[in-house]
């Protein structure tokens, strides 16, 4: 197929996580079924089939406010790359978010950013991806009486997200905290909290929101401290403070990526409170 093809793009139903899952598997992504779930329920999650039917390649739109959207998802499969079909993908995601009057906001790695940049995206912040263990004996540096905070205290962590972010994403909190694998904390005071959530092949920590790095710091070794496996976290690269305690705890830097947004930089800044992120999946 050329670059200059029309796909047959088409909407992913529920019926496709197994398909989508099966691709994001096979390049060693961290997303999991719940995950697929989301993009296909509440955002415009689009596909490329086959002339046999198999889904070869996808892209996903999730609008979080009136706003802005996020784009992610951008797979093709190992046999059907370099034809165009991610830009023609990743183009009807971002004009389903414009017809919107949403601005499209994604985390881009460092080959993809230069590709997104000819297409309209400013670059903003960069982080990192870091893996490691959980630690079973993090020390904090304060009391550690954060409260462990469930769906009851989703309307909670949802101003605290859209407050630190400026963006709502209501839609992904809950969805966050109505798995049954998510843990979270509230801060003592009620000024930032942290999260961690099953993943595909590590458990994710993020986002953690806090009101300053000790705050941050005490909710982070939450977040290790009750889990023994495998975990990514994608710290802002401007966080040092996060970095010097991965670092110690032997975490090691996986790679780089940057925020984009379509023709804002003010929508790719980064925020002051945000100390973790989401995910490049979820921002």
């Amino acid at each position: 197929m050329a670059s200059s093809d029309v796909l047959a793009i088409e909407r992913l139903r529920l019926d496709d996580v197994a398909a989508g899952l099966a691709l994001s598997d096979a390049v060693g992504w961290n997303q999991t079924a719940d995950d697929w779930s989301l993009f296909i329920a509440a955002g415009s999650a689009l596909g490329v089939r086959d002339e046999a039917g198999t889904l070869i390649a996808t892209a996903a739109a999730l609008p979080y406010d009136a706003v802005t959207g996020w784009i992610s998802m951008v797979l093709v499969d190992a046999a059907h790359r370099h034809r165009g079909i991610a830009s023609q993908l990743v183009d009807a995601c971002v004009a389903s978010l414009r017809d919107a009057g949403r601005i499209a906001v994604l985390d881009a790695t460092p080959a993809g950013a230069a590709v997104y940049a000819k297409a309209g995206f400013v670059a903003g912040f960069t982080f990192e991806r870091w893996e490691g263990e959980g630690a079973a004996t993090v020390a904090a540096t304060g009391s550690n009486r954060a409260v462990v905070a469930g769906p009851s205290h989703a309307d909670t962590l949802i101003a605290l997200d859209r407050d630190a972010g400026g963006v709502d994403r209501a839609l992904l909190l809950r969805s966050f905290l109505s798995r049954p694998a998510t843990r979270a904390w509230l801060a003592s005071r009620g000024n930032g909290f942290a999260l961690r959530r099953a993943g595909r092949r590590a458990a994710q920590v993020g986002p953690i929101v806090a009101a300053d790095d000790r705050c941050a710091l005490e909710l982070l070794a939450l977040a290790l401290a009750d889990n023994a496996g495998r975990v990514f976290i994608d710290v802002p690269a401007h966080r040092a403070s996060i970095a010097d305690a991965l670092t110690r705890l032997g975490f090691v830097r996986q790679r780089p990526f940057v925020r984009m947004a379509l023709g804002d930089a003010r929508a790719a800044a980064a925020r002051e409170r945000v100390f973790v992120l989401a995910g490049p999946e979820f921002g």
